[in-house]
């Protein structure tokens, strides 16, 4: 059983997320994602990036943990969530981006490279998809969780192929220049 996927993990990460949010990045996304445009949240925790979200756009959310899932769901019942992990994005569905924050980084490298190739086929085209990750050049094990740092050299070869980079930027969350962000749009 993973760290999240018992009522103990969720509450612990909700109480040390509490605070932290996504609204640098989604005021960063607003500037290449026109508002009403569907979006796929992966990894949505306990929701507080996709209420953000819901006020620009029509949003799905997704988390791997089924608990993340049903506490969402029993606070707003008529919510597009679902769970999905989010190596394989097994999702029939298409969506004009794919939105995390700090998600991806609990994949190893090669599945975070999957990921991306994944992503691909649920993006409309002209699709974007905005990424967060830890800075730096290290991996790192908490409670079970994998945590992999990323540098922009690494990110830019990880994606140059198949998308468009529109940005990558290091801002400050917990630390200076400790996080970064990638922006990208899905070549034709």
């Amino acid at each position: 059983m993973g760290y999240f996927d018992n009522e103990k993990g969720v509450r612990d990460y909700i109480k040390m997320a509490e605070g932290y949010d996504g609204s640098e990045l989604i005021n960063e996304l607003r500037h290449y994602l026109k508002d009403g445009a569907s979006i796929l949240e992966i990894g949505m925790g306990a929701g507080v990036d996709l209420d953000i979200l819901k006020k620009y756009y029509k949003v799905t959310g997704s988390d791997s943990s089924q608990v993340f899932i049903d506490r969402y769901k029993k606070l707003n019942p008529n919510a597009d969530v679902f769970q999905l992990d989010a190596k394989s994005l097994d999702i029939n569905r298409k969506f004009d981006c794919v939105y995390s924050n700090k998600v991806l980084i609990h994949l190893t490298k090669k599945d975070c490279i999957e990921s991306f190739k994944k992503q691909i086929s649920i993006l409309n085209p002209n699709g974007i998809l905005l990424h967060s990750f830890w800075n730096g050049n290290k991996i790192e094990k908490h409670h079970g969780l994998l945590f992999v740092y990323y540098t922009e050299e690494e990110l830019r070869r990880m994606v140059e192929n198949d998308y468009e980079i529109l940005k990558i930027q290091k801002y400050t969350e917990f630390k200076k220049n400790g996080s970064i962000y990638v922006i990208l749009k899905r070549k034709k």
